[in-house]
């Protein structure tokens, strides 16, 4: 083990998008297990695109970073040091920890990784939160139909890649928004999504919309917001749900835009429309938990992490977010 740690700390808020001056990275002591702890050397960490609101001093669904604070998120590694019964060292496990290379976990908080079953940063994504919101926000809030269209935005991220997946298990067409033709081709060829737009593509999303869902949209889960949105609301069928997952087209605005008034489009199909939080199934985690692992262990739903390598380099992965760097899931290898 290594007598120094080196972690991220957040030591500037940002206005607007986010840059390198936002991170800094320091060295200290290796952390030393309470009582219920583990040692973990950190293995993979997670990126995800809610972390910018965390960057925000101002409510959000997450709790905000203080200026100083080391960076967190979700974590994969080997524990070195255990403090508990549940654990011993030598054990994967995962949970919340932090952007270093080695984060002290709370034992009662963090779940065994199986490699039989995926390779380890599979549990930051599909096995991993990303996983546990599409599974909930697409079936409970969602509740897709045989035959329904389902319309995903963000497509090609941790979240939508999966959402699509289940909702063909369910029977449902699936159409897909993402920002390259790489990520199309994905979409399509290799997950079984039955169309998909690159947005970038195109200036007229309706049109765009109106040639791959030509009978309406039943379900749309909402990863971005923004215009895709927009013309998303101007096709929902009689009954049609709205899952509002995330925004990530707002996230970096130092003020919203208003857009087109979109409500009197809820009236006429009697939409419903309902953001939602992954922390709200907390006490059903373990169900999906399950769930999606048999699908992944069956090769009923297919995942993909893109891996920026080096501790050194989590700043431009979660940067890299918002500019759509990443297929799949982003995380950091930061140890073998």
């Amino acid at each position: 083990m290594e007598d120094t740690n080196r972690s991220w700390y957040f030591v500037e808020r940002p206005a607007g998008e986010p840059d390198a001056d936002c991170f800094e990275l320091r060295a200290a002591d290796v952390p030393e297990p309470a009582e219920g702890e583990l040692l973990v050397r950190v293995e993979y960490l997670s990126v995800d695109p809610y972390m910018r609101g965390r960057m925000r001093d101002s409510e959000s669904y997450a709790e905000p970073w203080d200026v100083g604070d080391v960076l967190s998120g979700g974590v994969v590694g080997e524990v070195i040091e255990s403090k508990s019964d549940q654990y011993d060292a030598g054990d994967l496990v995962t949970g919340e920890g932090t952007w270093a290379e080695y984060s002290v976990l709370d034992a009662g908080d963090v779940a065994p990784v199986d490699p039989e079953i995926a390779d380890p940063p599979a549990y930051l994504g599909v096995l991993g939160m990303p996983g546990r919101t599409a599974y909930f926000g697409l079936l409970d809030v969602g509740d897709p139909n045989p035959g329904d269209t389902v319309v995903v935005s963000g497509a090609a991220g941790a979240v939508g890649s999966v959402v699509g997946q289940i909702a063909k298990l369910n029977g449902c067409r699936v159409v897909g928004f993402a920002g390259s033709d790489e990520k199309i081709r994905w979409l399509t060829d290799d997950l079984g999504f039955d169309a998909a737009v690159n947005y970038k593509a195109t200036d007229d999303y309706g049109a765009a919309l109106e040639e791959v869902a030509p009978g309406g949209v039943d379900v749309y889960y909402d990863n971005v917001g923004g215009p895709i949105t927009d013309a998303v609301f101007t096709k929902l069928n009689l009954d049609a749900r709205v899952a509002v997952c995330g925004q990530i087209a707002h996230y970096n605005a130092e003020s919203v835009p208003t857009g087109p008034r979109k409500l009197p489009q809820l009236i006429a199909p009697r939409a419903t429309v309902q953001g939602f939080l992954v922390g709200d199934y907390a006490t059903r985690f373990e169900e999906a938990s399950e769930q999606l692992a048999a699908w992944v262990a069956s090769g009923e739903i297919d995942h993909r992490e893109t891996v920026v390598e080096g501790l050194e380099n989590a700043p431009d992965a979660f940067l890299g977010l918002f500019s759509g760097d990443n297929v799949g899931k982003q995380v950091v290898r930061v140890a073998e």
